[in-house]
């Protein structure tokens, strides 16, 4: 993925960064800025999730003085001020269809006009979207323009969730554990037991790497022995016995249904009760049907899978399958 980044970088081209929230897309945004021509240009980001759309277009275009109540002096929008730079719209699935066309407009013709301005601004501006949204569906539903998906689409890198990448987790971790001690002015980091290490590796991470710098940062500072490995992984802030009750379900049945009457696909309310003995059961159930499929041979299982050779390999080892591989295939 990142010699991907690299390779992309070098055209001024408008890129679409893809991926689950808390995978850094953002500093992928940032590698696609500094390691392109206009590196020594400006680097603007906007999230477009947090504005209203009537804020959202004076954010982008700017407006001038006098243009609404309120507007007592001339605002410059985030696309003039990265004019010769790069333009990071984050959230780009929530933007409305309406500023969807103004920005359209811009990458087609590079000009806007100011809200309430009349002068045409020149602009050269590469645009840079993030989203965890799938947006060809969104296009589909005509949710987002899909003149502006292709515009936008000149290259798409997806960004991987930590959990398709094992083998980084470990490393990741000693790193914000080492930034966290140096905060608490501790002398030193005393690194993770064997347990910890097993604890980080079979959990499945839906926050994925800003989770687990919350988890790590979050076990080390309430770390009782500063000078003792860290042992336990305390990965639910909100676990504890006082925690207020989740509000309970409905018991209007009909009330229920009409609540969840616009999910699809239906979903399986059973639950199991041990949420993390479930999930590895079912990832070894993959790995063994993969490796069937396969023949044994881990190169071809890890490719039905979509995953590295090493990846595939460290699945392996996490579910006690690498023997069992190893003696009926390659």
């Amino acid at each position: 993925m990142l010699e991907h980044v690299s390779r992309a970088a070098k055209l001024v081209k408008p890129v679409l960064v893809i991926g689950e929230r808390g995978t850094g897309k953002e500093l992928i945004a940032a590698r696609l800025h500094y390691l392109s021509p206009r590196w020594g240009q400006p680097l603007i980001k906007v999230n477009c999730a947090a504005l209203t759309e009537s804020l959202l277009e004076s954010e982008l275009f700017g407006h001038q003085a006098g243009a609404f109540t309120g507007a007592t002096r001339t605002h410059i929008g985030r696309f003039e001020q990265a004019n010769g730079g790069t333009l990071v719209l984050d959230e780009l699935g929530t933007i409305p269809p309406r500023m969807q066309e103004k920005i359209l407009r811009v990458i087609e013709y590079g000009e806007f006009q100011r809200v309430g301005g009349s002068d045409t601004i020149r602009t050269d501006v590469r645009i840079v979207g993030a989203t965890n949204e799938h947006l060809p569906r969104l296009a589909e539903l005509g949710r987002f323009r899909a003149d502006l998906l292709d515009r936008l689409a000149f290259d798409v890198i997806h960004v991987p969730p930590l959990r398709a990448r094992p083998e980084d987790i470990n490393t990741l971790a000693y790193h914000f554990a080492v930034n966290v001690t140096k905060e608490l002015r501790r002398p030193f980091f005393p690194g993770f037991t064997a347990d910890a290490k097993a604890a980080l590796l079979g959990y499945t991470w839906p926050g994925n790497v800003r989770e687990l710098k919350n988890a790590i940062e979050r076990s080390v500072y309430r770390a009782e022995a500063g000078d003792q490995p860290i042992n336990e992984i305390l990965f639910d802030p909100f676990a504890s016995p006082f925690s207020p009750a989740p509000p309970e379900e409905p018991d209007d049945e009909e009330e229920a249904a009409q609540s969840t009457a616009s999910a699809a696909p239906p979903i399986d309310h059973g639950v199991p009760a041990d949420f993390r003995a479930a999930v590895a059961d079912y990832e070894r159930q993959v790995l063994r049907r993969a490796l069937e499929r396969a023949q044994f041979k881990q190169t071809v299982a890890a490719k039905i899978l979509g995953l590295s050779y090493h990846q595939f390999r460290s699945l392996l080892r996490k579910h006690g399958l690498a023997k069992q591989a190893l003696e009926n295939g390659d």
